[in-house]
């Protein structure tokens, strides 16, 4: 049965908290577990194309001629290596995106005009996950008016806390002007080492002042898990044994769980 896809952006401001590779990783964990993934890089970095393998030269049809209009989602989608995983890759063009769309006045609604449409693609996929870049700017608004649901990667460090407050903002701006059912799915510790006092005070911190919101999974720092984009895989396809691996599975397996009791609600 076609049904619409599961929009899910994966946002924080600060640069270095593990949003890529929870993109990259939970995109893998979903397909493992038989879910359709479409993976759409949103960063002009492109390090979520990277990390799956799609060189600079196969990158033809990319995200930022998505948001211009020049081509049809169907003509933007690529497979990757792994099974049931596709993506949207992204160029260093996209960077210029916040100039070249200020006089547009539908520029924060691009990307839901493609992500809620009618295009057939769209009904093939389970779950769609955007990478967004590592600010508050244009593109990661798009994310958030075209996605049903956030989830923060939120490093295990001092002042981890204090950036969340204005991605809350943000959030309740973009659910008052544009999208008021966007909600944030979830908060998911990343870089989490169990030895070192300050992850577990950071962690006490997080589920004492955001509660359930925060996911029961933890992501532990994992040389695996560092070393697999240099080899342009997941963690999983790069070392499925590893704890990096095991993390990635139980968070998708949470955001499986979650999001299907708010689908039945």
């Amino acid at each position: 049965m076609a049904h619409d896809p599961i929009i899910i952006a994966i946002a924080n401001q600060k640069g270095g908290v593990g949003k890529t590779t929870t993109t990259i990783n939970l995109g893998a964990a979903l397909a493992e577990k038989k879910k359709n993934v479409l993976l759409i890089d949103l960063d002009p970095q492109g390090n979520a194309s990277t990390g799956l393998g799609i060189d600079q030269d196969k990158r033809e049809a990319t995200t930022y001629d998505l948001l211009a209009g020049d081509i049809t989602l169907t003509k933007a989608i690529q497979k990757t290596s792994v099974n049931r995983l596709c993506i949207i890759p992204a160029t260093t063009d996209l960077s210029s995106a916040d100039l070249e769309l200020v006089d547009n006045a539908k520029r924060s609604f691009l990307l839901r005009d493609v992500l809620r449409g009618t295009d057939p693609a769209l009904f093939v996929f389970d779950y769609i996950l955007i990478d967004c870049p590592p600010s508050l700017n244009i593109l990661t608004v798009n994310a958030m008016v075209a996605a049903h649901s956030i989830i923060v990667p939120l490093q295990s460090e001092f002042f981890a806390l204090e950036g969340l407050s204005q991605l809350i903002l943000t959030v309740r701006d973009v659910r008052q002007t544009a999208n008021p059912d966007l909600r944030i799915e979830g908060i998911a510790l990343t870089m989490y080492d169990s030895r070192n006092n300050l992850s577990l005070q950071v962690e006490d911190d997080a589920r004492e002042n955001m509660g359930d919101m925060v996911f029961k999974t933890v992501i532990p720092r994992n040389v695996r898990l560092s070393e697999a984009p240099s080899f342009a895989m997941p963690v999983l396809t790069y070392d499925s044994a590893s704890k990096g691996s095991a993390a990635y599975r139980a968070l998708a397996a949470e955001v499986i769980e979650r999001t299907k009791k708010k689908r039945a609600a």
